[in-house]
């Protein structure tokens, strides 16, 4: 499986927002449902969002209506647009897809 890079990560205060990027490499990004996933300190890795080859999208309840997440198959890339951010939604950030393997994450951290 070909890993994946996410970036974007970082500290946010509280109500501030952070976009997240995923990118990947090879043909197989673009036929590939992606999910960004997130893992908090002491706790398991949950599912966030997910979005279809078609561009479908789905939520999980904590996030909906705060996080968006898109796709650009030019670029072999997914985003997660996050707003209205809280200290809860401090964990690692991963994206994922059936044809990918887990990448390194990146931090996202809400504190004032």
């Amino acid at each position: 499986q070909v890993q994946v890079v996410e970036s974007g990560g970082g500290l946010v205060q509280p109500g501030g927002s952070l976009r997240l990027s995923c990118a990947a490499s090879g043909s197989m990004f673009s036929i590939n449902t992606m999910g960004w996933y997130r893992q908090a300190p002491g706790k398991q890795r949950e599912w966030v969002a997910r979005i279809t080859s078609g561009g479908s999208t789905n939520y999980a309840d904590s996030v909906k209506g705060r996080f968006t997440i898109s796709r650009d198959n030019a670029k072999n890339t997914v985003f997660l647009q996050m707003n209205s951010l809280k200290p809860e939604d401090t964990a690692v950030y991963y994206c994922k897809g059936d044809s990918f393997a887990w990448g390194q994450g990146t931090q996202v951290t809400v504190s004032s």
